[in-house]
Order: C-alpha cells, then sequence, then structure tokens
C-alpha cells in the first residue's frame, strides 16, 4: 500500500495529508495530529487530512483539527484533498468527496478547486449575548460546523485573541462550540472577515466553511 505524507495549503489554511498507512493513521491517532501540527515541535498545520481512493471519481476524507479532535468538514481542507486526489492518486478532475458533514461534489481545474455544498443544516440563528463594543450580536449556523457570524467595525485592529476565545466557547452556542467569523463590509460592498477557529484554537489566515457561512449572512 502506498503510504506518503504531504505538507498543502489553500488560501491560506495548511494542512498534512496522509494517504495509504499515514491515512489509517491520522483518522485514529488523535495525539499524532496533534504532534505534526505543532509548529514548534513537527510539522505545523491548522488540521490533518486522511485521504483514502474509493474509485477513480470517489474519495473518503477524515478530517481533524489541530488540537486532534475531529471536524466534520473543512472547506479549505476538503479543496486541497481533492487536488492531492487528482495531482497524486490520479482520481478524474470531477469526483464525490465522502466527508463527516455529506457527499460534496468537487471540480479541480488546475490550481483552482469548486466545491458544491448542500444548504446549512441549521440558522441562523441569532446570539444574544454580551459582547465587546461595535460587535453586534451573532448569527448561528451551521456549514458542516458552526459557525458564529459577526458583523464589526474596525476589523483590522479587532484584539482578535482577546475577543475570540470567549464566543468560541459562549453557552449559547452549544457545547461543542463554534468558529467566530468576524466580519466588515467596505464601501462597494466588498467583504473584509478574520476567523479564530475551534480546534486550532487561534487565528487562522482562511476558513473556507466561514467563509459561505458569512456570504450566506451578508
Amino acid at each position: 500500500m502506498r503510504s506518503e505524507l504531504y505538507k498543502l495549503e489553500g488560501a491560506g489554511n495548511d494542512f498534512v495529508l496522509g494517504v495509504g498507512a499515514w491515512a489509517l493513521r491520522l483518522e485514529s491517532e488523535p495525539d499524532l495530529a496533534r504532534r505534526l501540527c505543532d509548529r514548534r515541535r513537527g510539522i505545523g498545520a491548522d488540521g490533518t487530512l486522511a485521504l483514502e481512493t474509493i474509485d477513480t471519481d470517489r474519495i473518503r476524507l477524515g478530517y481533524r483539527n489541530a488540537d486532534g479532535s475531529v471536524g466534520a468538514f473543512c472547506g479549505n481542507g476538503t479543496r486541497c484533498a481533492a487536488r492531492a486526489a487528482v495531482e497524486l492518486l490520479g482520481c478524474h478532475r470531477k469526483m464525490v468527496i465522502e466527508t463527516g458533514w455529506a457527499e460534496i461534489p468537487a471540480a479541480v481545474d488546475g490550481s483552482s478547486v469548486s466545491l458544491e455544498l448542500p444548504p446549512p443544516q441549521s440558522g441562523p440563528v441569532r446570539l444574544e449575548a454580551a459582547e465587546p463594543e461595535g460587535i453586534s450580536n451573532g448569527l448561528l449556523l451551521k456549514i458542516g460546523v458552526p459557525h458564529l457570524v459577526i458583523e464589526t467595525s474596525g476589523l483590522a485592529d479587532l484584539d482578535i485573541d482577546d475577543v475570540g476565545p470567549p464566543l468560541r466557547r459562549h453557552e449559547a452556542v452549544g457545547p461543542e462550540g463554534a468558529n467566530v467569523d468576524f466580519f466588515e463590509v467596505e464601501t462597494g460592498g466588498a467583504l473584509k472577515v478574520r476567523t479564530w477557529e475551534r480546534g486550532v484554537e487561534a487565528e487562522t489566515l482562511s476558513c473556507g466553511s466561514g467563509m459561505v457561512a458569512v456570504a450566506l449572512v451578508v
């Protein structure tokens, strides 16, 4: 069995991807995922991807966050896995990816990968919570995983390390917590987004499912 480990990056999210025996280990060993994702003692990543080929047009993907917890879905991770399946494993450029959330159709065109996502599982539900000045009450919805979407002003100056963790763990979002996506609408309608990701417990450079959640809210 081919067994290899790769480092991938998509839109600023980075991942360690395993095929063969490495994929089996990444799925079954949360401590291994934590060690590999450690940015000081390991390879460094936002999460791990366990990739299994079912057929030339179908793959299965298991995702773990950097803290070893299982994630039902990761947008940029799923896009990275689709491209890896084509370039490394010889899969068709159009495929179906079995994730912990749903079966996701994907299309790979060179370095561009698009996903066809199902409708949100729930929400948006308004979260009434005491929040810092300049931050409005958020909307909670699921795009595979929970997202708390919050409009704010002065996004660039937002102390996300301070405001992100308590909102990510707020009792109103449930025991599993949520990713927190802060956004600001610029003149002309463009959006700026910053995300505090659960499971990474830090701000990441991008969050694919978070971008979809913000777009739906807006």
